[in-house]
């Protein structure tokens, strides 16, 4: 899911840069290190984002969780 939303949100960016060219300063609208960067951060959010979540679940032991419910 994170994979197909960064593409879809570079492709939807790509398109868009018509529309926010005469409101950039000092950055062209086709920028690509401004677009991989931003990729970057974004991918590296969702990472962090989902591994957390991922160890802290890993570290439950499912037999005591079968047996509360």
């Amino acid at each position: 899911p994170v994979l197909v939303g960064l593409a879809t949100g570079a492709v939807l960016a790509l398109v868009g840069t018509r529309f926010v060219a005469t409101l950039l300063f000092g950055v062209g609208a086709w920028d690509m290190a401004s677009f991989l960067s931003s990729l970057a951060l974004l991918f590296t959010a969702a990472l962090v984002a989902s591994y957390l979540p991922a160890r802290r679940a890993a570290d439950v032991n499912p037999a005591v969780t079968l047996r509360r419910d």
